[in-house]
C-alpha cells in the first residue's frame, strides 16, 4: 500500500475533525441573538474555531494534491476538475474566516459604545455573519462538484468497493442541494450533511488500512 493514500487517509480524518470541532466552537456563538454582545467576552472559542478551521481548510488542498497523481490515472481532466475544486474551497473557507476575527473588533467596540451607536455596530455585525457564512456554503458547493468527480473515478476505477463510492455520490448530492438551499434562505439543518459524513470517515478509513486496489480498472 502506497503511503501516500495513508497520509490522504489521515488529511482527511484531520479535516472532518478539525472543521466539526472548529464550527462547534464558532457557529453557536455566531447563532447567538446577542452574539454582538457575547462574542469578545467568548473571543478565546472564537479564535480556536477560526485556527481549527483553517486546519481544515490547509488538509482539503493537501488531499488533493497527495491524490491528484493517482487520480490522474484514469481520467486526468477529472483529477484537475478534483484539485481544483478544493483549491477554490480552501480560498472560500479563508476568506469566510475573516468575518468572525473582524466579529471580535466590532463586538468589543459595540460593549464600549454601549447605548450609543448600537444599531449601526449591530447592522455592520450582520452582514460580516450573513457574508461568512454565504461563503461557507458557496465552498460547500464547489467541494460537493469536486467530490462528485473524485468519485466518479473511484466508481469507475473500482479502486474502492462500489458501494463506497455510491455513498460518496449521494452525499455530495446531497449537500450540493443543501448548500443551493441555503444560499437561497431554505435551510434544511444538518440532516443532508450525514451521507457525506459517512463517506468522509469510511473512504480515509478504508485509505488507511487497505489503500486503493489499483488493479482493479474497468475492464
Amino acid at each position: 500500500m502506497n503511503k501516500i493514500e495513508r497520509v490522504a487517509g489521515a488529511l482527511f480524518l484531520v479535516a472532518t475533525g478539525s472543521f466539526l470541532i472548529g464550527s462547534g466552537l464558532l457557529d453557536p456563538i455566531l447563532h447567538r441573538s446577542d452574539f454582538l454582545a457575547s462574542l469578545y467576552p467568548d473571543r478565546t472559542n472564537v479564535v480556536a474555531g477560526v485556527f481549527l478551521e483553517l486546519i481544515n481548510a490547509m488538509a482539503v488542498v493537501g488531499i488533493a494534491m497527495l491524490l491528484y497523481p493517482i487520480l490522474k490515472k484514469h481520467n486526468e481532466a477529472f483529477a484537475w476538475g478534483y484539485v481544483s475544486s478544493r483549491i477554490i474551497e480552501s480560498v472560500l473557507l479563508i476568506v469566510s474566516l475573516i468575518g468572525p476575527l473582524v466579529l471580535i473588533t466590532l463586538s468589543e467596540n459595540y460593549i464600549a459604545a454601549g447605548a450609543s451607536g448600537g444599531s449601526y455596530f449591530q447592522t455592520i455585525a450582520n452582514l460580516v455573519v450573513e457574508a461568512h457564512f454565504k461563503l461557507f456554503e458557496m465552498a460547500m458547493i464547489v467541494l460537493s462538484l469536486g467530490s462528485l468527480l473524485f468519485c466518479y473515478i473511484l466508481y469507475r476505477s473500482k479502486w474502492v468497493p462500489r458501494f463506497m463510492s455510491v455513498i460518496g455520490f449521494i452525499g455530495y448530492a446531497a449537500l450540493l442541494a443543501s448548500s443551493c438551499l441555503a444560499i437561497a434562505g431554505q435551510d434544511m439543518g444538518p440532516v443532508l450533511y450525514i451521507p457525506g459524513a459517512i463517506f468522509e470517515i469510511i473512504l480515509p478509513i478504508w485509505l488507511m488500512v487497505k489503500g486503493f486496489n489499483l488493479r482493479m480498472e474497468e475492464s
